[in-house]
């Protein structure tokens, strides 16, 4: 119900702008959120957005460089992510949220999820 899209191949400093494609209209109604699976590590928190936008919670490691928005017309969840790092690379997951209020970073709170884009930063 949910699929990224975007991911690919960057150089460090460049820009990738992933999207998440609902095909649910229930689904865009909730808190969404986007997560990261980094090389050797689980599952971490990159940011999240409430049902319309009016709160936003990002991680520290992306604060400044990523930007998470939505176009609920469209169905669709969006992440701007410039001056990339090489430390950014990995699987970037896009997940809802059962609460339309929440803009939460815990993984757990979230029930529908995408199967995953690629993102590689190159040095």
């Amino acid at each position: 119900q949910l699929e990224e899209s975007g991911g690919g191949l960057v150089q460090a400093g460049g820009s990738l702008r992933l999207s998440c494609a609902a095909s649910s209209r229930t689904i865009i109604a909730y808190g969404m959120g986007w997560f990261r699976r980094l090389p050797g590590t689980e599952r971490e928190f990159v940011a999240a957005i409430s049902f319309n936008g009016g709160r936003t919670t990002y991680a520290d490691s992306t604060k400044g460089r990523f930007t998470i928005s939505r176009d609920n017309a469209k169905n669709t969840l969006y992440l701007e992510m410039n001056n990339l790092k090489p430390e950014d690379t990995g699987v970037y997951y896009c997940a809802a949220d059962q609460s339309p209020l929440r803009a939460s970073p815990r993984r757990e709170e979230y029930r529908y999820w995408g199967q995953g884009t690629q993102v590689t930063v190159s040095s």
